[in-house]
């Protein structure tokens, strides 16, 4: 086992976790989400959030209703040690929107959301909406993602509501979008994965973390040890195999 990954499963508490205010390379750390630069990537489903020079890149499949992806999202958990890591510059986050939860469970929740996101990234402001959206994601059977809520969550993100934004989300605007991001999302599976991978799914520098080890996304500290150990030693990451 590799040191990097030896580490980080080994590891129960670490110091110094989070917040860091120095940055790669001699560049200035990001002030904050709202800085990062964000872009659809050339394939038209993958929302790409971060400095395109990082050295680590993380493949992040999520729904908006899957609480398990709140989870990932939540202030104990992985999402906060990737956003710490996008501000230095040691990552850049590559994001699938998946919905396949609105036909398990009903509604079209997870459709509007990803819709929303998709406006949102029009007006340069997704990532800071993702944050707002998993810290305020209605139960999963509640469907609670509607045209109001959205738009209400918008209010939150200083520049973000205006006539164009408000009516992307009202007519589903990017409803190619969504549908597209949910087929990239159906192809990411393999054999024994025929409707996707599952969410959240974490896929580092071409390395997906499998189920086993997936405790690590849910555990902020030790998800911070594991990408900045890959960004202080990719090769390391890229000779590991589970």
């Amino acid at each position: 086992m590799t040191a990097v990954v030896a580490v980080a499963l080994a590891a129960a508490a670490v110091s110094g976790c989070g917040g860091r205010a120095t940055a790669r390379d001699g560049k200035d750390a990001y002030a904050g989400v709202g800085d990062l630069p964000e872009k659809l990537a050339a394939d038209g489903t993958t929302i790409v959030v971060g400095d395109p020079e990082a050295p680590v890149t993380l493949r992040l499949y999520e729904d908006p209703r899957c609480p398990v992806c709140e989870e990932f999202e939540s202030a104990d958990g992985g999402g906060p040690a990737a956003r710490d890591a996008m501000l230095r510059h040691g990552l850049r986050t590559e994001y699938t929107m998946a919905s396949f939860l609105d036909e398990k469970l009903g509604g079209h929740g997870s459709q509007k959301a990803v819709n929303a996101l998709r406006a949102a990234l029009e007006e340069g402001k997704f990532a800071e909406y993702h944050e707002v959206l998993y810290r305020h994601q209605p139960e999963e059977s509640v469907d609670g993602f509607t045209d109001a809520h959205l738009l209400q969550l918008a209010s939150k993100v200083d520049g973000l509501r205006g006539p164009a934004f408000d009516s992307a989300v009202r007519t589903m605007k990017y409803r190619d979008f969504v549908a597209e991001s949910e087929q990239a999302y159906d192809q990411a599976g393999d054999a024994t994965e025929p409707r996707g991978p599952g969410t959240p799914t974490a896929v580092i520098n071409g390395t997906r973390i499998p189920v086993a080890y997936s405790g690590l996304l849910y555990d902020r500290q030790r998800f911070d040890l594991l990408l900045t150990q890959i960004e202080q030693d990719p090769e390391s990451w890229a000779d590991w195999s589970f």
